[in-house]
This record gives C-alpha cells, structure tokens and sequence, in this order.
C-alpha cells in the first residue's frame, strides 16, 4: 500500500452538517474523518467542473468591454 502523508488538519463545519456526518458515520460504522475523505473522493470530479474565481472575473472583464 501507499505512503499517505496524515497531517492533521482543522476544519469547520456548521453544527447541522457535523450531526448529519455523525449520524452517517455512526450508520456505516465508521469515522469522521473517513467520511469527509469518501465524501470528497466522491464529489471531486464534479467541482472540478465550476470554474475558478479567477476564470469568472476574466469573463466578466471581457463581457464589459464587448457591451
């Protein structure tokens, strides 16, 4: 198996969404943090999808100069 790099990490969620993952966690028998990894293994590909902030204000610049 990989070497993966465990670096503790503080995040912060409203209090509803973190009873929900517990809820979840307690449901699969599993732990937070292997929520939080399934959920952004899962959702990953999808927010690759929105652009970057700066790739809106780009478009939003060339949109001025056109009108």
């Amino acid at each position: 198996m990989a070497d993966h790099d465990k670096r503790k990490q503080s995040l912060y969620f409203p209090e509803q969404m973190v009873k929900e993952m517990q809820k979840e966690a307690l449901r699969l028998d599993r732990s937070l943090s292997w929520i939080v990894q399934q959920t952004w293994r899962t959702a990953h590909k999808q927010l690759s999808k929105y652009p970057a902030m700066n790739e809106l204000t780009s478009d939003d610049d060339e949109r001025g100069k056109k009108e």
